[in-house]
């Protein structure tokens, strides 16, 4: 049985734990961008923020966010339990919120306080080989658990939405579709500004980005197959520059790579911060954003709120996120994303249609609808 508010000032309980400065990226990002919009609208609540290790003062968004620090530090499957199932539950059992709120799937079993999850995607479920054993076993037993004692659900697609319902059986009324946005750093550049990023970072050549971390799941393999295939048939000077972070398994990008003739070409940036990668991104010639899998894709957005038309996969939630303002390819055919390449090089008119179609597409998602929507979720939880 749902329960009603009661006390004086509404509390809720959030889990910040992805909220890490420096490095905010996918989970830690939403969490972010919707919550500091949740607690700026609603000053009449309380907002208990619980971190699994000390946090940057940043993070304390207004004086009705009231930081928690919960041991242990929560990056490893049985710190996971520990964190979530004692730590957590504890602290929510003794101090009885109207709502937990956790932001990276994770719920809690030992408690009867109401929760909304946003479960981001299900990747694991369809590439169990690509996460390590012990992870693999605690998402198995774990995330149905959590999914089904949820309040409801907020997730980033209705690609998400559906997998979900699928995997797990859960009514698709306890389910919110909760899309991502980008932030408003990603603009449209000048010529005169992509100049100078270009003859900065590839001696004036034009260039490809993609944007994300290096892993299996994200297809970098494939993409630098395309790369050396379009480099060979145009005889190009365009560059590949990829901005993220290598998570786990990059010996086969590291592979592939050293056996490219054109391996030069191609520039790990490594991690980069937003307010750099907004010049970046916006001085490319086409996001290649190939991911076999995604709940979402933000670089889709970011890309088309800097006028860089975009490449990207045909499956799961990323023609959701394009909708007609990209070139869909397929992910696993090297010459299928290579054509595509080449075709954004070599044809100036359909450039430009991709970014007039993605000034339109990008309007369709902002953090401040973010916001709203997991607002919304959130109050169904609780009323």
């Amino acid at each position: 049985m749902k329960r009603k508010l009661v006390y004086p000032r509404q509390r809720i309980a959030v889990n910040t734990r992805f909220l890490l400065h420096g490095q905010l990226e996918g989970i830690g990002l939403f969490t972010y961008e919707s919550l500091k919009i949740i607690v700026d609208e609603h000053p009449e609540i309380d907002f208990y923020f619980l971190f699994d290790r000390p946090f940057h003062p940043s993070f304390v968004f207004a004086e009705n966010v009231k930081p928690v620090v919960l041991f242990p530090p929560a990056r490893h499957p049985f710190l996971w339990y520990w964190w979530f199932e004692i730590s957590v539950s504890n602290w929510l059992n003794k101090h009885q919120p109207d709502l937990f709120l956790s932001t990276d799937g994770y719920g809690c079993l030992r408690t009867s306080v109401p929760q909304v999850l946003v479960m981001h995607d299900l990747a694991f479920e369809h590439f169990p080989e690509q996460v390590p054993l012990l992870t693999r076993s605690y998402y198995k037993f774990f995330m149905p658990r959590f999914a089904h004692k949820a309040a409801r659900i907020a997730t980033v697609s209705t690609y998400s939405k559906n997998d979900i319902i699928k995997q797990y059986g859960i009514s698709p009324h306890k389910i919110d579709v909760v899309y991502n946005g980008a932030k408003q750093i990603y603009q449209p550049l000048a010529e005169a500004e992509k100049t100078i990023v270009r003859n900065k970072l590839t001696n004036g050549a034009e260039y490809f980005i993609y944007v994300g971390s290096i892993h299996p799941r994200k297809n970098i393999k494939n993409l630098l197959l395309a790369f050396e295939a379009y480099k060979t048939q145009t005889d190009s000077n365009t560059k590949l520059v990829l901005v993220g972070r290598k998570a786990w398994d990059f010996k086969e990008v590291d592979e592939t790579h050293q056996l490219m003739t054109h391996q030069a070409d191609v520039i790990f940036m490594g991690h980069v911060l937003p307010e750099d990668l907004s010049a970046l991104m916006g001085s490319a010639l086409a996001m290649v954003y190939v991911s076999l899998f995604e709940g979402f894709g933000i670089p889709i957005i970011e890309a088309m709120s800097c006028d860089v038309p975009v490449i990207t996969s045909n499956v799961t939630s990323m023609p959701e996120a394009a909708g007609d303002a990209a070139l869909l390819v397929n992910p696993k055919d090297v010459n299928s994303i290579a054509q595509a390449m080449i075709s954004i090089t070599q044809n100036l008119e359909l450039r430009q249609d991709l970014i007039t179609k993605g000034k339109i597409q990008r309007q369709k998602f902002s953090w401040k609808f973010t916001a709203h929507q997991l607002w919304s979720a959130c109050k169904k939880a609780v009323v």
